[in-house]
């Protein structure tokens, strides 16, 4: 692979605080932000029971999913998501492919939630490790990759650097041989900062990772699951939020600040290094904005009694409609309180004897809204991406 000495330097200022990147006049603000969104990450994870933030967070992976997908223009909603999680796939070859890709993301995401990278997040061999992950869990149809110039068809290695040039838009990538050097100073100026540097430098890793171009294909989806890890770990967000949905909903303006970063800067005042600072302190001030908007938009979703009367109300219709056996209600609402409820204590909840409390433990876990471990293990409250219009309204789509 030629390399072809491209200087390290080409993709500074790494961090909008570095002094030698002259510092930045934005600073004050992205100081705000990173700090308010601390405190918000911070107030939504204390204000929910362990076992319903590990319930969220499994529908919020879904989400995390169908939202990146949209981003690279694959539209699979999460009911086709929840559905590939049960192997229950589409007829339709493309469909079906793309529902292998969502649950290909859910497996790596689920990795990341169980600490498969803490510690090591921007680590070259943990970029590499994400990609392959991913990519060894596609079909073969979507590793194959077509040069836009030329036409011709490669086929992608899950988890190995790119031997081509390519470009992207108008940002030619590094030379291949040069990428293990730029990964090298990528993880130097991005591992082992304290937790307000790490989390105000998100933005700049998340494009400055683009900007390299270390893999054939893939790229953004390992970007994005990156930042993912980075947030998750820096805010101990418990994984009930995701950056992905703010991006995907305003795509345009994420593209553009993606763009504008690739710039070189403008003039004296444009800070010291190759590329616009300017512009990166833009795209950081978005980037933060949108994450406190995901943070805000999941607090007003979940608070207590807004999240409980939703829950009830679909409840109480599906007893009237005999879906559902009476009482399930005092399950529900016992779990929304205490996060999970041994078994035993069921027929007592519900003032019945030992086979009605049965049914009803039965018919809930029939429905996806309650779930345990084993079948001695406690019950737990589930949030099914079938059921998100209704108890977690405007989180994706209505298919």
């Amino acid at each position: 692979m030629a390399d072809r000495g491209e200087s390290i330097g080409l993709m500074e200022p790494m961090r909008l605080s570095d002094v030698t990147s002259g510092g930045s006049p934005h600073m004050d603000q992205l100081n705000d932000l990173t700090v308010e969104l601390a405190a918000a990450s911070a107030g939504l994870r204390r204000s929910l029971p362990p076992e319903i933030t590990r319930a969220l967070a499994d529908l919020v992976r879904s989400m995390n999913c169908y939202y990146s997908n949209l981003i690279e223009g694959h539209d699979t909603h999460p009911v086709d998501i929840e559905r590939a999680l049960k192997d229950d796939f589409s007829r339709d070859p493309k469909q079906r492919n793309l529902q292998l890709e969502a649950k290909a993301h859910i497996a790596v995401q689920a990795w990341i939630d169980d600490g498969g990278i803490e510690g090591r997040v921007t680590a070259p061999e943990t970029l590499c490790e994400l990609h392959r992950k991913f990519g060894e869990l596609l079909p073969e149809e979507l590793l194959r990759v077509e040069k836009p110039d030329t036409g011709e068809a490669l086929v992608m290695v899950p988890g190995a650097l790119r031997t081509e040039d390519v470009k992207v838009g108008r940002h030619v990538a590094i030379s291949p041989g040069a990428i293990p050097r730029f990964l090298d100073r990528f993880d130097a100026a991005y591992r082992g900062l304290g937790k307000s540097q790490a989390v105000m430098s998100a933005a700049a890793a998340h494009h400055r990772l683009l900007w390299i171009h270390p893999f054939l294909d893939g790229n953004g989806r390992v970007v994005r699951l990156m930042s993912y890890a980075l947030l998750r770990e820096t805010l101990d967000t418990g994984g009930i939020w995701s950056v992905a949905r703010g991006l995907a909903r305003s795509e345009s303006a994420y593209k553009a600040h993606l763009m504008a970063c690739d710039l070189p800067r403008r003039n004296d005042l444009d800070g010291r290094g190759h590329l616009s600072q300017e512009s990166l302190a833009a795209f950081a001030r978005f980037f933060l904005e949108t994450c406190l908007d995901q943070v805000r938009f999941m607090e007003e979703l979940i608070q207590p009694d807004r999240l409980r009367t939703r829950i009830l109300l679909w409840a109480e219709e599906d007893i009237r409609l005999g879906h559902l056996p009476a009482k399930s209600t005092a399950v529900l609402e016992a779990l929304l309180y205490r996060g999970e409820l041994p078994r035993g204590d069921v027929a007592d909840l519900v003032g019945a004897g030992d086979r009605q409390a049965r049914r009803i433990v039965s018919a809930l876990m029939d429905t996806d809204v309650v779930t345990a471990r084993t079948t001695r293990a406690p019950l737990r409250l589930a949030f099914p991406a079938r059921l998100a219009p209704r108890w977690m309204p405007g989180l994706f789509p209505e298919k």
